[in-house]
């Protein structure tokens, strides 16, 4: 089992900055890609950054420039730093991360945060 616990949504007005934390704990023998999603209401959910265990990121592009993935390997961690909010950035905001569990399989599964609110006003 491995569970993704997310923290820094809240409100916050355009132009401010906040910064997600998404730590993953469990059955967790090695972690892979990690990302960050959204979904606003009516939408599609779709990609904000994605991020390597090497370390190579990639952004969706509404958010290019203004966000930036990192991690931290050793605490299991990946985090977004979101700069230059716009009201269009308002949504929930989903932790992904592909875990190897065993050392049985190769099989790299998904799994998912709670979900945070990010809410940018005007």
């Amino acid at each position: 089992q491995v569970q993704l616990v997310e923290s820094g949504g809240g409100l916050v007005q355009a132009g401010g900055s906040l910064r997600l934390s998404c730590a993953a704990s469990g059955s967790i023998f090695s972690i892979h890609d990690m990302g960050w999603y959204r979904q606003a209401p009516g939408k599609q959910r779709e990609l904000v950054a994605g991020i390597s265990r090497g370390s190579s990121t990639n952004y969706g592009d509404s958010v290019k420039g203004r966000f930036t993935i990192s991690r931290d390997n050793a605490k299991n961690t990946v985090y977004l730093q979101m700069d230059s909010l716009k009201p269009e950035d308002t949504a929930v905001y989903y932790c992904n991360a592909e875990v190897r569990t065993s050392t049985a399989t190769v099989y790299v599964r998904p799994y998912w945060g709670q979900g945070t609110q990010v809410t940018v006003s005007s």
